[in-house]
């Protein structure tokens, strides 16, 4: 193996990052791809840190905000739930 590295033709080594460079854009789009299905892009996951004696901490726009964000997550959690369920049975 070794002879046949150093038999390689000068600039060989190119060729090998040109490879691995693609194969890490190919890794990238697909956790991209994964983390949008997964809604991982939500700016409104920073309401779940809250709770309701919070309040008096908060504008009350940011209190209905986290009211808001806080019933799409449970209905989000009980629809995950529920799948899992489904898909166990």
């Amino acid at each position: 193996m070794i002879e046949f590295v150093e038999n390689l033709p000068d600039g060989w080594t190119i060729y090998l990052w040109l490879v691995v460079a693609a194969f890490i854009l190919i890794a990238a789009g697909f956790m991209l791809r994964w983390a949008a299905k997964n809604d991982q892009f939500d700016e409104d996951i920073k309401y779940v840190l809250f709770d309701n004696d919070d309040q008096d901490k908060m504008e009350p726009d940011e209190f209905k905000k986290y009211q808001e964000v806080m019933k799409d997550q449970t209905k989000s959690r009980k629809e995950f739930i529920k799948k899992k369920q489904d898909r166990s049975n």
